[in-house]
């Protein structure tokens, strides 16, 4: 893990198209990342950002309410349930890429067709640059949202029973009782899925690469796929290897800040 960091590291201090052996690179300091905030480079990041904060707003919330319904609510069947919500997970995205294809299809695909019946245009999916990325969020949340339900459901068998009967004792209705008492005993649970979503998504490529290569109009070109294009595409190694290894630095960062703050609330 630590060399090829530090190759990383090492790389974008220089100029170098990959073609040519490492003794040709040109020493350029810090230039690669000031190219970094080339307006193309920044439309990726701002693009990564609606996707990483529109991601989080939508995944977290909703694998909260569902694990809530999958393990407070005595009910057969739960366990099957989690089992094809996990399924969507280890899916191999290329499988998943297929049929997402097939469901933002224009005119002949499945949701135009249900939004045609109701006299709804379609909104362009994919190839619009106003619903291109949302489109991509909703296949995120729908692919990882049963990962993280199951590691809300796992820590929410870490609360003992005898506390909730004791709300129930006390008077505390079910709202009562999750925000006072489920929510405060899930922090861990919930700090970790917030992380794991950040970094999951701040980390797309698959997506972006097989449905829409950055487009329409540089509306999905987010920081991972630009990292990809700028090394394989035009050659610019250490340029990329700049943007990299700034990602790398937030996101060591954000973990960071949200394990300090969980320590501190022990």
């Amino acid at each position: 893990m630590i060399i090829p960091i530090m190759l990383t590291l090492w790389i974008s201090f220089h100029k170098w198209s990959m073609f040519t052996p490492f003794g040709e690179m040109e020493f350029v300091g810090l230039d690669n990342y000031a190219r970094a905030t080339s307006s193309t480079h920044l439309r990726a990041f701002q693009n990564t950002a609606i996707y990483v904060g529109l991601s989080m707003v939508i995944t977290i919330p909703l694998a909260v309410l569902i694990s809530f319904l999958l393990y407070f609510p005595k009910l057969h069947g739960r366990g099957l349930v989690r089992v094809l919500l996990f399924t969507t997970y280890v899916v191999p995205m290329a499988a998943i890429a297929i049929i997402w294809s097939a469901l933002y299809a224009p005119n002949y695909g499945p949701l135009d067709s249900l939004l045609a019946t109701f006299g709804i245009d379609s909104p362009g999916w994919l190839s619009r640059p106003s619903a291109a990325l949302v489109s991509l969020v909703i296949l995120n949340v729908w692919q990882m949202l049963g990962y993280y339900v199951v590691l809300l459901v796992s820590g929410l068998t870490q609360i003992p029973e005898e506390t909730f009967e004791a709300a129930k004792l006390d008077g505390a209705g079910p709202i009562r009782q999750a925000i006072s008492i489920t929510l405060p005993l899930l922090r861990e649970s919930l700090v970790f899925v917030g992380l794991m979503t950040f970094i999951n998504s701040i980390q797309v490529f698959d997506p972006i690469y097989m449905l829409t290569q950055g487009g329409p109009a540089n509306s999905t070109n987010v920081i991972s796929f630009d990292i990809q294009r700028t090394a394989f595409q035009n050659g610019l190694a250490g340029e990329a290897s700049a943007m990299a290894f700034s990602l790398f630095i937030l996101i060591v960062a954000v973990g960071a800040t949200l394990g300090l703050t969980t320590r501190r609330r022990k």
